[in-house]
């Protein structure tokens, strides 16, 4: 056995704990999973380069893990970063790179554990192999070789991971798995158990149907449960001839939001029910986790005030990015609703139960629905013809948007073709 695991406290992998933890991740302990998983570490692009906050991968089951990862990134680098001086925060040099992934391991960690004790996994550096192969264990080359480490969240965990950073960052090394595993093992897996709704069908927490991985990890590591449900608080659930069965969603503001379209959904209906909750649509800092038609990506604004200040929402500058290390630059103009809002509360205080307060908003709702439809009235102004040609691209990332900001007026600063092979529906 590894002396120096030993010493930091590790203890080899028992082979009960790694067929529990290969079937409630994988659905299954007597084949192996996706190769992905084994083989995508936590990678940035070059450093001191355009986009070189950001992480990198080919599309696969990781996709969702590292966006939410992307996600800490940023919040580090935008409103956490000490020293900071007149250096944008998003040309990163090798060593904030660093700094920022050991961070945001570190606080979804936190997150997780709720102020527990931390279970994180790192393979043997000895090649050991604690579990036989079996018809009921297939190897993997990854969860048989494991020691595990039950560490504090505070001093000892940041210390672990700067230590080992290189066992989540080198190439073709499973760091993806191995975090993935300590965020199921921190969490434990009775709770994740719970966590997915015990009352239905078992479902393996990676859903192998989902091309860039599954709703469950993203819930995870935003939350700290692995919930399937996106709606605010608990949800009781039956009818007048079943018990109400409670579908506990999200409890509190999260630090990072999620927003959600797809385009299987897109009856009103079926996509209301599934639209995250506020909890999710107005965290505390202006990064959202975003899926669209089955892509994951990163949403997010420079200014921490965004959510705080009502005006700084009417007109702000909006960085989608996705790990496939591409960046789209918007501008969200909510001014016209803001505006329209603003009136139908003046009408309503000056003329109080009158039938013509409703009556003078829907001829309101019409101008701006012609101001946000057609771009304005400016007649034949380049900047309202080509407003008018952005609105009419109806693309998937203008519908992502509009969950959060229904009535906004969205002007992309890319080319229409670069939306359609970021959420093409081919991998």
């Amino acid at each position: 056995m590894s002396s120096r695991f030993i010493a930091e406290g590790g203890t080899p992998i028992s082979p009960e704990l790694a067929t529990e933890l290969r079937q409630l991740v994988f659905g299954t302990s007597s084949i192996p999973m996706r190769a992905e998983w084994t083989q995508t570490p936590f990678t940035f692009g070059p450093a001191k380069e355009e986009l070189s906050y950001g992480l990198r991968s080919p599309r696969n089951a990781t996709r969702g893990m590292l966006s939410v990862v992307q996600g800490f990134i940023l919040k580090y680098l935008l409103f956490a970063r000490r020293g900071r001086n007149n250096q944008d925060p998003l040309v990163c040099t090798q060593e904030m790179q660093t700094n920022a992934l050991i961070n945001a391991l570190v606080e979804i960690l936190r997150i997780i554990s709720d102020k527990g004790k931390v279970t994180m996994v790192l393979p043997s550096p000895d090649e050991e192999v604690f579990i036989e192969h079996s018809v009921t264990f297939f190897h993997d080359s990854v969860t048989e070789k494991l020691y595990v480490f039950t560490l504090s969240p505070h001093d000892e965990l940041e210390f672990f991971i700067k230590r080992h950073l290189k066992l989540f960052t080198e190439e073709d090394s499973p760091g993806t798995l191995l975090f993935l595993y300590s965020a199921v093992l921190t969490r434990s897996m009775s709770k994740i158990r719970n966590d997915l709704d015990s009352n239905s069908k078992a479902v393996p927490l990676t859903m192998p149907n989902n091309e860039e991985g599954s709703l469950m990890i993203v819930t995870l590591l935003l939350t700290g449960r692995a919930t399937p449900y996106l709606h605010n608080g608990v949800v009781n659930v039956g009818d007048e001839n079943t018990y109400a069965i409670p579908q506990y969603g999200i409890l509190s503001r999260c630090t990072i939001g999620f927003l959600l379209w797809d385009n299987e959904n897109s009856q009103p209906s079926v996509a209301a029910a599934r639209q995250p909750g506020s909890r999710l649509k107005t965290p505390n800092y202006p990064i959202w986790i975003t899926s669209c038609c089955g892509h994951f990506g990163v949403a997010f604004n420079r200014n921490p005030e965004l959510l705080r200040n009502y005006h700084a929402e009417s007109r702000f500058d909006l960085n989608y990015y996705s790990c496939s290390g591409h960046n789209v630059f918007m501008t969200i103009d909510n001014r016209v609703y803001n505006e329209q809002a603003t009136g139908m509360l003046e009408r309503q205080a000056t003329t109080e139960g009158t039938s013509s307060i409703s009556g003078g908003g829907g001829r309101r709702d019409d101008e701006a629905g012609g101001i946000v439809g057609g771009g304005g009235g400016g007649g034949g102004d380049n900047t309202d013809l080509l407003a008018r040609e952005e609105l009419t691209m109806n693309t998937p990332l203008q519908r992502l948007i509009h969950t959060k900001w229904e009535e906004a007026h969205i002007r992309f600063n890319v080319q229409p073709s670069m939306l359609s092979y970021l959420f093409c529906t081919t991998p």
